[in-house]
C-alpha cells in the first residue's frame, strides 16, 4: 500500500466532524485508501445498482442499517441521501460517523452544500504527487520518464502499462462521468476537445479559438471545460490582477492534473519525442504546477497561487501573495543555470518596488542551490 500524505489529516478530522469527504478524480485511489486506513467502518458503494434502489426506495432504512461508522463511495449518485444524513448525524451528535467519496466533484459538492454545510470536512486525493512516489520507491529518475508514465497509483502499484492504462481510462470517464454530467450525443467529438485542450496545456486558455478548432459552439466549449475541471482531468491556473502597468494579460493558463494523460493524449511515446522545445517545456511547467497543486491539497497547506503576465511577454509563471510580499518561481526544463533564466523574476521584482520576499527557479536538474538573488530548485524537491 503506497503511503498517501492526506492521511493524517483524515484521521484527525473524523475526530471533529460527524462526516468527511473525499473527493478526487476517478482511478486516485480514493477507495483503496480508505478501506486501508479505516478497516473497521463498514464500505458501500453506490455505483452498486442494489444499494442505490434501496436508498431510493427507503433512504431512512438505509442509514438505520449503516447506523455508523460507514464508508459510502460514489455518494453523489443518490443525492437524497444527503438530507437524511443531516438528520441522522445531528440526532447522534458523534464525531467519526460517515465517510463520503465520489469523483464527481459537482453534484458531491453541490449536496454537500445544500444539507451538510458545517457538517463535513472535504479533502481531496489526486494520483500520486513526487513525495509520495519517492516515498514508495517509484520516482524515475529523469523528469522525461515521469512525464510519459504520469501518476496514477495502478500504472504503478500494479505494474500496468500506462499506455493501456490511459485508454482504458479515457473510455470509462468518458461513459460514465461524462454522460452524468451532461448530455454529450457524439463522443468522439468531446475526445477531440480533450485532445485540443492537451495541446493547449501551459497555455492562456482562447475558448474561442478551442471551440472553433473543434467545430462546437462558444457554450458548448465553455460547459464541456467546466465538466473536465468538475471531474478533475483540468484546472485553470487564474492571472494575478494587479496593475503594476498598464497592459496585463487577465486570460488563464490551462494545466491537466496528470502529465500521463496529457502525453497519451498527444501521441507522445517515446521520451526522445519530448526533445522538440516547445513541446518539452510546455510539459515541465505542467509537470511542476500540477506537483505544486497536488500537494497543496495533500498537505492541506492552503496555498493560492497565480501567473502573471504582460502584454510584451514579460512573465511569471507561478506567484504566491502574502502580507510579507510576494514568492516567486520561474520553470525552466534546462538543466543548466543561467542568470537570464530570472530575467522575468527581475523584472517582476523592479516593478513591484521591493515587495519580492524571494526569487525561485525550479528547473530540470538535479541539485537545489542558494544563491544571492535567487534560489534553484530540482524538479524532485518537495519543499517548494
Amino acid at each position: 500500500m503506497i503511503n498517501r500524505l492526506v492521511s493524517d489529516s483524515i484521521r484527525k478530522d473524523l475526530d471533529y466532524y460527524p462526516i468527511v469527504a473525499l473527493t478526487g478524480p476517478r482511478q486516485s485511489g480514493k477507495t483503496t485508501l480508505l478501506k486501508h486506513l479505516f478497516p473497521d467502518f463498514s464500505y458501500v458503494s453506490l455505483e452498486n445498482p442494489d444499494q442505490r434502489k434501496f436508498v431510493l426506495d427507503d433512504p431512512g432504512k438505509f442509514l438505520l442499517r449503516f447506523s455508523s461508522k460507514v464508508i459510502i463511495d460514489e455518494a453523489q449518485r443518490v443525492p437524497p441521501i444527503f438530507s437524511y444524513l443531516q438528520t441522522h448525524v445531528d440526532n447522534l451528535n458523534l464525531s467519526g460517523q460517515y465517510i463520503l467519496s465520489g469523483s464527481q466533484n459537482f453534484h458531491l459538492m453541490e449536496s454537500i452544500t445544500q444539507s451538510l454545510a458545517g457538517r463535513v470536512s472535504i479533502q481531496k486525493l489526486f494520483p500520486l504527487d513526487i513525495d509520495e512516489l519517492d516515498q514508495a520507491g517509484f520516482l524515475p529518475v529523469e523528469w522525461e520518464s515521469l512525464i510519459l508514465k504520469g501518476s496514477y497509483p495502478a500504472i504503478y502499484s500494479k505494474n500496468i502499462d500506462s499506455r493501456k492504462f490511459f485508454v482504458n481510462y479515457l473510455q470509462t470517464y468518458i461513459k460514465r462521468d461524462v454522460s452524468s454530467l451532461l448530455n454529450v450525443h457524439n463522443t468522439r467529438l468531446f475526445g477531440d476537445f480533450i485532445s485540443l485542450c492537451a495541446s493547449r496545456t501551459g497555455q492562456l486558455l482562447n475558448l474561442n479559438n478551442l471551440a472553433n478548432e473543434c467545430g462546437i459552439t462558444f457554450p458548448t466549449a465553455r460547459s464541456w471545460l467546466s465538466v473536465l475541471e468538475t471531474s478533475y482531468i483540468v484546472f485553470l491556473l487564474h492571472p494575478y490582477y494587479e496593475n503594476f502597468t498598464k497592459r496585463i494579460v487577465k486570460s488563464p493558463k490551462l494545466y491537466f492534473y496528470d502529465t500521463g494523460l496529457v502525453s497519451h493524449l498527444l501521441g507522445i511515446k517515446r521520451t526522445e519525442e519530448l526533445m522538440k522545445e516547445t513541446l518539452r517545456g510546455m510539459l515541465f511547467e505542467n509537470l511542476v504546477v500540477s506537483e505544486i497543486y497536488k500537494r497543496n491539497y495533500h498537505k492541506n497547506q492552503f496555498r493560492n497561487f497565480w501567473f502573471w503576465r504582460d502584454s510584451n511577454g514579460r512573465e511569471v509563471d507561478l506567484l504566491e501573495k502574502s502580507v510579507r510580499g510576494f514568492d516567486i518561481y520561474e520553470i525552466k526544463s534546462t538543466s543548466t543555470i543561467m542568470p537570464k533564466l530570472i530575467e522575468g523574476l527581475d523584472y517582476f521584482d523592479r516593478i513591484t518596488k521591493g515587495r519580492v520576499k524571494s526569487k525561485t527557479l525550479i528547473y530540470g536538474g538535479e541539485e537545489d542551490q542558494d544563491r544571492t538573488k535567487f534560489k534553484v530548485k530540482s524538479w524532485k524537491s518537495t519543499d517548494i
